[in-house]
């Protein structure tokens, strides 16, 4: 019986040394570090869930008058199908073009909000905070690859809206916007990744 049991207690400590190199060899595999475009599409992700989070927020559950911001980037022009042949430098400074004109109107719709008194405003606040990180995120990428910078005319925008309800269209009709650029843009940095990897 003694031999049995010493006969097991040799095989069971067999096993787990034969198990040991394969637990060593798992803890030391090195953890993938993210691209840059892994970033920027990761804080586009999180740009877009706040700019959901605000939309749902019954303060803008209201009808919105089309067409009150002619001077907001066109997106009717951007389909899914053409993410495929999307160029590297030219995609990456029209993005951050489009992005210096989103932060224009939302500090502008941050400033008139203030004055209404607008119960999102730290939420607003947040997310133009992550749309400044997301454009000096993305204006470094430009540099290492030699992107050039493009400027968009600065728009007029009123000094102030007079009616709550302006605020609540205007928000809407913003946050809608925003949303369409931010799902484009994702996809956008994701289907880049393999030609910014191979320019780096």
């Amino acid at each position: 019986m003694k031999l049995l049991l010493d006969s097991t207690s040799s095989l069971l400590f067999s096993l787990l040394l034969a198990q040991l190199p394969v637990f060593s060899y798992g803890s030391v595999l090195p953890h993938r570090r993210p691209s840059d475009l892994d970033k920027l599409s990761n804080q586009t992700r999180n740009l877009m869930k706040l700019t959901q989070e605000l939309l749902k927020e019954h303060a803008f559950d209201s009808d919105v008058e089309s067409h009150r911001f002619r001077s907001l980037p066109e997106m009717s022009n951007r389909s899914a199908n053409d993410l495929s042949n999307l160029e590297l430098k030219p995609t990456l400074s029209q993005l951050h073009a489009d992005l210096k004109l989103y932060e224009h109107h939302f500090e502008w719709l941050n400033r008139v909000s203030k004055k209404h008194q607008h119960p999102a405003v730290p939420k607003l606040v947040e997310m133009i905070k992550e749309m400044k990180s997301l454009i000096n995120l993305l204006h470094r990428q430009m540099q290492k690859i030699e992107a050039p910078k493009l400027t968009n005319p600065t728009p007029s925008l009123p000094p102030h809206l007079p009616y709550h309800f302006d605020v609540l269209q205007s928000s809407h009709e913003l946050l809608q916007h925003f949303k369409l650029f931010c799902d484009w843009a994702y996809r956008a940095f994701l289907s880049l990744k393999p030609k910014a990897s191979a320019v780096q």
